[in-house]
C-alpha cells in the first residue's frame, strides 16, 4: 500500500470543506475519509488529527477496511463529556467577534483584545474570507456546534483498548489544556501497557499545539514517524 504523500485535509466544515449536507457527526467525517480514500485508490499509512479530528482518526482506525499503521491525536480525547473547554469557549468568541471586518488584521486585534494569544489569533485569522462588505468568518458556526456536540457525545475508548493488531495509535497531550483528562491519560497508559501498540506524549502548550508548540510538534513527529 501507497501513503497519500502527506496529504492536508480540511475536513467537513473545516477550510475549504464546505457544503457538505448534514448530519455533521464524527461517523459522517470519518466515512468522508473513507471516500477519500476509495477515490484517491489506497489507504493513507498515518492518519493525524487535532481536537475534532483527533477523534476522527480515532474512529477512521476503528471502522476502516485496511487500517493505517498509525494514528496521531493531538489534544484530543477518547471520552465522552460535555460539551465545554476551550474549543466551545473559542466558538463562542467567534460569535462575539463576528465581523465583517475592514482587514484580517483589524480580525486578529478584536480577537486579541479579547484575551485570545496573538499566534492563535493569528491561526484562527486563516479562516476568514474575502466578501462584498470585508472580510468575515468563513465557517457555519452552527453546524461546527452540530460536531461539536456529536465529538463529546462519542465514545472511542473500544479502540483505544483495543486496537488492530497491525496499528499503533499515539495521543499528544498539550500540558496547558484540560481537554485530555488525568484519568482518560491514565487509561491510555493502561491501554498501552496492555497492547503495546498505545503510547502518550506530552508536549509544552496550550490546546491550539498547532500554535503554542509547532516546533515541538514537528520534532516528535520526526522521531516517531516510520
Amino acid at each position: 500500500m501507497e501513503d497519500w504523500g502527506g496529504l492536508l485535509v480540511d475536513l467537513r466544515l473545516h477550510g475549504r470543506s464546505t457544503g457538505f449536507p448534514p448530519p455533521h457527526t464524527i461517523q459522517a467525517a470519518a466515512d468522508d475519509l473513507e471516500a477519500l480514500a476509495a477515490h484517491i485508490g489506497h489507504r493513507p499509512s498515518a492518519v493525524l488529527g487535532h481536537s475534532f479530528g483527533g477523534k476522527v482518526a480515532l474512529q477512521y482506525l476503528r471502522q476502516a477496511t485496511v487500517p493505517p499503521d498509525q494514528v496521531w491525536v493531538f489534544d484530543s480525547t477518547p471520552d465522552v463529556g460535555d460539551p465545554g473547554g476551550g474549543v466551545r469557549q473559542t466558538l463562542g468568541l467567534l460569535r462575539e467577534v463576528s465581523g465583517p471586518f475592514a482587514s484580517r488584521q483589524e480580525a486578529i486585534a478584536a480577537l486579541t483584545r479579547r484575551g485570545l494569544e496573538e499566534r492563535t489569533a493569528v491561526w484562527l485569522a486563516t479562516n476568514l474570507e474575502q466578501r462584498s462588505d470585508g472580510v468575515a468568518w468563513r465557517p457555519d458556526l452552527d453546524a461546527l456546534d452540530e460536531l461539536l456536540r456529536s465529538f463529546f457525545t462519542t465514545d472511542l475508548w473500544p479502540v483505544v483498548d483495543d486496537p488492530p493488531q497491525a496499528s499503533e495509535i499515539h495521543f499528544v497531550k498539550a500540558d496547558r489544556s484540560g481537554l485530555l483528562t488525568e484519568s482518560a491519560s491514565e487509561r491510555i497508559l493502561r491501554a498501552g501497557e496492555t497492547t503495546g501498540r498505545v503510547f502518550l506524549h506530552v508536549l509544552s502548550g496550550g490546546h491550539w499545539l498547532n500554535a503554542d508548540n509547532p516546533d515541538g510538534l514537528v520534532e516528535l513527529m520526526t522521531e516517531s514517524l516510520g
